[in-house]
């Protein structure tokens, strides 16, 4: 693997665009594109910012390696993981408030259900909240549980992550 691979494995891997990676070097992305495409080398002023940005040494850069290679696929495959690690976590985060909403929406409407079944406490509460006020009344402490559950579950799941 030659300088220009190495360069562009080594942007790739580090998640950079040719313009990114041309703003941190303070060059055009023609000159980042000629690099790559091996059609120019990278003056030494700009092999040692590049060694820099990239944390690398100028010998790995400048000395061809079937190792380099393979570091770098294993470090963009670790990359690749993080990412469907954090997906997944959000899927799961997700799951869990749909589920939770679902399970707070059912015990409203039962709740709504029996009070309306129970003659005692029907006629007094009813009474007490004539029309649609007790149901709009259930239905927004519902609401307000459910979204406390899940903003407590994604910020104690996301600090953990985090850490």
């Amino acid at each position: 693997m030659d300088i220009s691979e190495k360069i562009l494995q080594l942007r790739k891997a580090k998640g950079f665009t040719q313009e990114e990676l041309a703003e941190k070097l303070n060059v055009s992305r023609q000159s980042v594109s000629k690099w790559e495409s091996g059609q120019s080398v990278p003056e030494l002023e700009k092999l040692v910012t590049l060694c820099e940005v990239f944390q690398v040494s100028a010998d790995y850069l400048l000395k061809p390696s079937e190792l380099d290679q393979l570091s770098i696929k294993t470090e963009m495959l670790e990359k690749q993981q993080q990412e469907l690690a954090m997906e997944s976590r959000k899927r799961k985060e997700k799951q869990f408030c749909i589920w939770s909403c679902v399970g707070i929406y059912l015990t409203a409407f039962a709740l709504l259900i029996l009070l309306r079944n129970i003659s005692l406490e029907n006629d007094f509460l009813w009474n007490i909240f004539p029309g649609f006020t007790l149901p709009f009344i259930i239905l927004a402490v519902a609401t307000a549980a459910a979204i406390m559950v899940c903003l407590r579950h994604r910020n104690r799941h996301g600090a953990d992550s985090r850490q």
